[in-house]
């Protein structure tokens, strides 16, 4: 069955160009397209491979290498001198794939009949030169990030497995689809793809009905429907490698570098990819529009997809850019500067020894930083209303906590938090087993037994008992439940900015260890679930945004309702072990004794941070945390790299 023609593709324009970029030049480093379910992201990624150049290729290599530059480290070295031609390849990487089938492995076909070491090539093999499309690329296992990560910065794919050692280079486009629903990506793999693309439906009415109109049709007569638009995918595959061999002609000149190196300093990008990916891009669209030197239109372009997600501060930030400031930085470095003689004061256009503000006794103007802030009068954490309620206090900025782990060895879904015997773990030893064959532990344990089983030929004899599997030491993520206290007590002390970056600190921490995360917060005279147990902790971070606080505090009510949360999420996913998370003063003006509701929580590993505050403690935080079994941790020594901390680490590394 045919695939869906590029061309027939309805709207979805900057998807189209961000691909077309990558397809003129693939040094521009990917896209990644992030939205909404059901807008085509998979079915126009698929479509690409159709309009790829063919790739010549040595006959008889398994690494694709070209016969005009063979790879002089190729596994399958020496090459013979016949080459062929094919179509470019569209290889898929499935979230759920091993490892072995990622980077390749020991051929165990060979190494049972033959009794030789072999090696298996995997998919960023067979993807060298051609496309690698990870569908749900948020979902993907972090063991498989790394490995791709690693190849996708060094063109190589590096494999030390099971007695083989192997080399291949590994250089393909990369093109990664997800709906930002379901979790976002993890930040080192959100720099390597060179372009976003933000995707959603059109809202138009004529628009989706041709949509409809066109894939009925598509899946009534695919074959004819195909024909249809051969011609236009036919000219756009002409226009690609046209636009290939102009691509090397193209100049970036002075000026549209000095623009792109101007628009990322300004939107404070991290690094220098950025840069690299714009000016990479401009030169491929220029090429594109069959132009010999790149224009401001083509800057303007490049950096509006490369630049948005390379622009978040922290997993909260939604990417984007702000279109005004950015043409505004375009015209401002659009011309040539006009050469101006230095300023009085020295080479280089310095003011002297005093610096830009002048000679020694003149104080500095006051910058943006943190004189400027302690000039500032203290604003209030909360103003209170008329009802006795108050506003949402602002969070303080967020910073690195401590980990916190759940104790014992789990096996639930991969993640960074608590340790695990996973899948997709570190292989650290065997146990006898036949499910994910360790291959060489097999070999040993029935090498011994090959006389007295009558071995007379290469193969070996493999019994039952001989089979091994593997174990695998990993990580897991974890449910991170917590239950926050937004009574009036907590108000009262001005304390509601602090504990809420406190919260945001641990909730950024949940995301980057891939945890499942919940909100419980307790107030007046009831407990309310304000976020169900969801892998989307952007949706955590609007709702402590929006925490109201106020009235007494039924920390019993709060407890309780951790509980049934967790009782209920055990019956959905047993393998996933919960982490509870307190943040309370640990006060209970409301409602019966939490002795009765921590009892409920007995065996579930906790932290409660400790908010009380003032010369005078009651400690009721402590007494609450020693009643759930749990660790408590002062509000101020939440952070990681506190002198607590510290010390802490200290102790425990002498100990050890």
């Amino acid at each position: 069955m045919p695939r869906y023609p590029f061309s027939a593709v309805v709207g979805m324009d900057d998807l189209k160009l961000g691909l077309l970029i990558n397809a003129v030049s693939p040094g521009v480093g990917g896209v990644l397209a992030r939205g909404e379910k059901g807008t085509a992201k998979s079915t126009i990624v698929r479509a690409l491979a159709e309009l790829l150049p063919a790739v010549s290729e040595i006959v008889g290599c398994r690494f694709s290498c070209d016969p005009a530059a063979p790879d002089p480290e190729c596994p399958d070295r020496p090459h013979g001198a016949q080459s062929v031609t094919r179509p470019a390849r569209l290889v898929e990487l499935p979230v759920g794939a091993s490892e072995d089938r990622l980077t390749g492995s020991l051929d165990l076909e060979r190494a049972l009949t033959q009794g030789v070491k072999a090696f298996e090539p995997g998919l960023l093999a067979a993807a060298h030169r051609g496309v690698l499309y990870v569908d749900e690329v948020n979902l993907l296992h972090d063991h498989l990030v790394d490995l791709l990560l690693d190849a996708a910065a060094m063109g190589q794919s590096y494999v030390e497995r099971e007695g083989v050692s192997v080399r291949h280079a590994a250089r393909f486009l990369l093109v990664g689809t997800m709906n930002p629903e379901e979790g976002e990506l993890r930040p080192q793999l959100l720099d390597r793809f060179g372009l976003t693309v933000e995707v959603a439906a059109t809202r138009d009415p004529a628009e989706r009905a041709e949509v409809v109109r066109r894939r009925l049709r598509f899946e009534d007569e695919p074959v004819s429907f195909a024909a249809e638009w051969a011609d236009a995918d036919a000219e756009l595959a002409a226009r690609i490698a046209a636009a290939r061999a102009r691509l090397p002609r193209v100049e970036l000149t002075d000026v549209a570098l000095r623009q792109i190196t101007a628009v990322c300093a300004a939107f404070e990008v991290d690094g220098l990819r950025a840069d690299l990916v714009s000016a990479r891009a401009a030169i491929a669209l220029a090429a594109w529009h069959q132009r010999d030197a790149v224009t401001d239109e083509d800057v303007r372009q490049a950096v509006r997809l490369a630049l948005p997600h390379r622009r978040r501060r922290d997993p909260f930030d939604a990417p984007g850019l702000d279109q005004q400031r950015l043409d505004d930085l375009l015209e401002e470095h659009g011309q040539e500067p006009e050469p101006t003689d230095p300023p009085d004061g020295g080479p280089g256009g310095t003011d002297g020894p005093g610096g830009p503000a002048g000679g020694p006794g003149q104080d500095p103007a006051p910058s943006d930083g943190a004189s400027a802030e302690r000039a500032e009068p203290a604003e209030p954490a909360e103003q209170r209303s008329g009802t006795g309620e108050t506003r949402p206090a602002p969070a303080d900025a967020a910073y690195r906590p401590r980990l916190f782990t759940v104790p014992g060895v789990g096996m639930g879904a991969p993640g960074r938090r608590s340790k695990a015997r996973t899948p997709y773990g570190r292989v650290s030893g065997a146990q006898p087993g036949s499910r994910g064959l360790h291959l060489t532990a097999t070999l040993r344990a029935a090498a011994p037994h090959q006389r007295a089983r009558g071995r007379t030929g290469a193969g070996l004899i493999i019994a039952g008992d001989d089979l091994r599997e593997t174990v695998r030491d990993g990580r897991e993520g974890n449910l991170v439940l917590f239950v926050v206290d937004a009574s009036g007590s907590m108000a009262a002390r001005q304390r509601m900015r602090a504990v809420k970056a406190a919260a945001l600190s641990l909730l950024m921490d949940a995301y980057q260890r891939r945890d499942k995360v919940g909100l419980i917060t307790f107030r007046g005279s009831s407990a309310e679930l304000a976020l169900p147990p969801t892998s989307s902790v952007e949706a955590g971070a609007r709702r402590l945004a929006e925490l109201p606080t106020g009235g007494r505090t039924p920390l019993t009510a709060g407890l309780l309702r951790a509980a049934e949360v967790l009782r209920v999420e055990r019956l959905r996913d047993p393998a996933r072990r919960p982490l509870l998370v307190v943040v309370t003063d640990g006060r209970a003006t409301h409602g019966p004794d939490p002795a009765r509701a921590a009892a409920l929580l007995n065996g579930v590993a906790g932290v409660v941070v400790d908010c009380e505050s003032g010369p005078v403690r009651l400690g009721l935080a402590t007494a609450l945390g020693l009643r759930l079994g749990a660790e408590v941790v002062r509000l101020e020594e939440l952070a990681a790299d506190s002198l607590t901390g510290i010390v802490r680490g200290a102790r425990k590394a002498g100990a050890a």
